[in-house]
């Protein structure tokens, strides 16, 4: 990469890193891989080619691109008659975080309900017990009634 607009998308990439870590306590090499395989045309990237824009290590960028591929945002890729493997972000990726994000809060509503048992089912601790609930199904039930358009 080089030139002004090259610059402009390495700043872009680094906001991408930056929520990342802040939002969800993700590396900052891991969300420079978001970040580039987001806005790169073509859309697939050779590891090295991914190294080279970030500044990453071959070997943190090898666990990191490990990491992602196995929690499903992005995919390796062949082209026929190339040896080099390519990656991409999935089409679905951001909707992979969100839902996973949504069965965390499904989850905690099952512990929510074990708590406000163990509380005796009334009085200020099972209040705050279902204040918590209600807040995250409220979050759930909304976005169970908007999906994604695909």
């Amino acid at each position: 990469m080089s030139g002004e607009d090259d610059q402009e998308v390495l700043r872009w990439v680094e906001q991408v890193a930056t929520f990342c870590v802040e939002e969800w306590g993700l590396p900052p090499i891991t969300g420079r891989v978001l970040g580039l395989l987001m806005i790169c045309d073509p859309p697939e990237r050779s590891a090295g080619e991914i190294a080279e824009t970030i500044q990453a290590s071959r070997a943190s960028l090898t666990s990191n691109m490990r990491f992602l591929t196995a929690i499903g945002l992005v995919r390796k890729v062949r082209v026929p008659g190339d040896r080099t493997a390519y990656y991409r972000i999935e089409d679905d990726a951001w909707h992979k975080v969100i839902q996973r994000k949504l069965d965390s809060l499904a989850a905690f509503g099952d512990i929510a309900e074990q708590g406000i048992a163990l509380a005796g089912g009334n009085g200020p601790r099972t209040e705050r017990i279902l204040a918590a609930r209600q807040s995250l199904t409220w979050l759930r039930d909304i976005a169970a009634r908007n999906p994604p358009e695909t």
